[in-house]
């Protein structure tokens, strides 16, 4: 998380990650949801803020799910069915589920078949928002596999030159076991930013930085500057010369992943909810496991001990701040906005529930 986004020490409320989980759980069981599966969304939830991904974690996404429920938008008992199945691969229905729930279901069945084949993909529509998409992919990681997880994101993106959106900000992530040294974890929206940071910077009240967004016309905004209204996020590199070309790409090659193989459609003609695509691949067909966690420890290592070039303290590599944070954090307790816990206090009171968050 760059440091733009992180809650100022001085203020920053630190709660013990298992109270909070316990909180989450409650919250998503007054919305209807069983215990084993507020259970699981609160895991996935509260993974996000213990390992720092504050734009996916409880300060940003919470509020917006209890909205959701209380529209009717997310079904807290739903029966996802397979709709089409081959060994290695199937398309799954979520039936309007939770994404903290029916992801982590389809990602199991990536990992299940992959067991088998070696391969394992899965394709799941009509689903809600998943959360952070480490989290899926890290799933394989208990496994010895690769796990990849994507996810169609809010139709926020412009292509290079143009106009509108036509793209969402469509998270990918890739995650790779090791040994001794912090698992490769890559997790990024194919936007400039992922977008729930924009909200975090209207909440924190910080500029975004150049590149992030557009103005309401569509043209890029190559300065640092306050969010502006009617704003469109740009895909990563931000313009044409610093690379934008190459995200807007994998945005659209998401949209193919997961709208068009979940036959929703793509882009402006999605057809109903949120699509994901998820895929394991067993290292025991592809290698010896031992030996491949062993190659991954020495190339890890050997990339964060690249000397650093003038002005920086060290390298790392995607994963490895993630993982560093969550020790430290675990430890002394995950750091809050005072703005989010008054939220928490006027929801455990409306809700009835035990207020552990002091």
């Amino acid at each position: 998380m760059l440091e733009r986004f992180h809650v100022p020490n001085d203020i920053a409320v630190k709660i013990k990650p298992e109270d909070m989980h316990a909180t989450v759980l409650d919250i998503f069981m007054k919305m209807g949801m069983s215990h084993d599966d507020a259970n699981k969304a609160s895991e996935v939830l509260v993974y996000a803020d213990v390992r720092g991904i504050e734009s996916h974690g409880v300060s940003n996404m919470l509020r917006r799910y209890v909205e959701a429920f209380n529209k009717g938008d997310i079904n807290p008992t739903p029966k996802p069915k397979i709709i089409r199945d081959m060994p290695a691969a199937a398309l799954l229905d979520c039936d309007d589920g939770h994404g903290l729930v029916v992801g982590p279901m389809a990602m199991d069945m990536a990992i299940e078949r992959a067991k088998k084949y070696g391969i394992g993909t899965i394709t799941a529509r009509n689903g809600k928002h998943f959360g952070a998409a480490a989290f899926h992919a890290g799933m394989a990681l208990d496994h010895d596999m690769i796990g990849l997880s994507m996810t169609t994101g809010g139709m926020q993106v412009v292509p290079v030159d143009g106009s509108k959106p036509m793209f969402g900000l469509n998270p990918i992530a890739i995650a790779v076991p090791t040994n001794t040294e912090a698992p490769f974890i890559f997790d990024a929206s194919m936007s400039s930013v992922a977008g729930n940071k924009i909200a975090l910077a209207q909440r924190l009240n910080v500029p975004v930085a150049p590149g992030w967004v557009t103005d309401s016309s569509g043209n890029p905004i190559l300065e640092e500057k306050e969010v502006p209204e009617g704003y469109f996020m740009l895909p990563t590199g931000g313009s044409r010369e610093n690379g934008s070309h190459k995200g807007a790409s994998l945005g659209i090659w998401v949209e193919i992943m997961c709208g068009l193989l979940g036959s929703t459609g793509a882009g402006p003609n999605r057809e109903g909810s949120v699509s994901h695509h998820f895929i394991a691949y067993n290292i025991e067909a592809f290698t010896d496991i031992d030996k491949f966690k062993s190659d991954m420890d020495q190339y890890m290592n050997e990339i964060k001990s690249t000397p650093p070039i003038e002005g920086a303290s060290r390298v790392f590599y995607a994963g490895l701040p993630e993982y560093e944070e969550e020790i430290e954090r675990r430890k002394n307790g995950i750091p809050y906005h005072p703005e989010v816990i008054d939220w928490f206090k006027d929801i455990t009171n409306e809700l009835s529930i035990k207020w552990r968050l002091s």
